[in-house]
């Protein structure tokens, strides 16, 4: 196979999710010579965006995002060490969690493998997650984005808790704080004073990028 071949095999096979034909074509590029950023940056990344494209179009729903989303999980699996020995430069770091008394993480796990997808370091840190624990990981990590999610109504109070937790460790103003969940509405976002509210993990990558290029361009250098 061509390194053409390749990538638009790559690009096809990620945007119908089959996950094993993925992963056999990513050792293929690696056999052949082909580079791994060439196979993230010119396949399986524009494949993801097509994909996050058709369920904001009402093409693809949530099973066809879950299934293309493993699918570049499995090349990630095999190219994230291999991009970091060539030290290829994350877009930005993210911090996610399922806030304090939830433990839905269906939705996280699906923005977390987009963001992934899409060239962020995520840091996991899972369900029924404390203000404490973010703010620990917060000053651990230093993130440029901190992601709470709530899949109850009843944990959705949490977003204030998590963000008061932050101003009173005095790291508020370091991170964009975005939010999101089922029931989770902008109007309820921006009452608790997040910067984000993000429908779903297309929309959560594209508000992501945009809001940290406009905090770094607002950066003098």
């Amino acid at each position: 196979m061509t390194h053409e071949e390749i990538l638009k095999g790559l690009y096809d096979e990620t945007l119908i999710g089959n996950a094993p034909e993925v992963k056999d074509l990513v050792n293929k590029g690696l056999a052949e010579g082909l580079g791994c950023e060439a196979m993230l940056y010119d396949a399986l990344i524009p494949s993801l965006e097509e994909v996050g494209a058709r369920f904001e179009r009402g093409d693809y729903f949530v099973p066809e995002m879950l299934i293309a989303a493993r699918a570049m999980q499995g090349a990630l699996d095999i190219l994230r060490p291999l991009l970091a020995e060539t030290g290829a430069k994350p877009i930005g770091t993210y911090v996610m969690g399922t806030v304090k008394g939830d433990v839905h993480d269906i939705g996280k796990n699906l923005v977390n493998i987009m963001l992934e997808g899409a060239g962020f370091t995520v840091y996991d840190l899972g369900v029924n997650v404390a203000p404490e624990v973010f703010v620990q990981k917060i000053q651990e990590h230093n993130p440029d984005v901190v992601g709470f999610s709530a899949f109850l109504t009843t944990t959705m109070p949490m977003f204030k808790a998590n963000i008061n937790a932050l101003q009173k460790a005095g790291i508020r103003d370091d991170v964009i704080v975005m939010v999101g969940g089922a029931p989770v509405t902008q109007e309820y976002a921006d009452a608790v004073g997040a910067d984000a509210y993000a429908p779903d993990a297309s929309t959560a990558v594209r508000i992501a990028k945009d809001l940290i290029a406009k905090r770094r361009a607002a950066v003098p250098a």
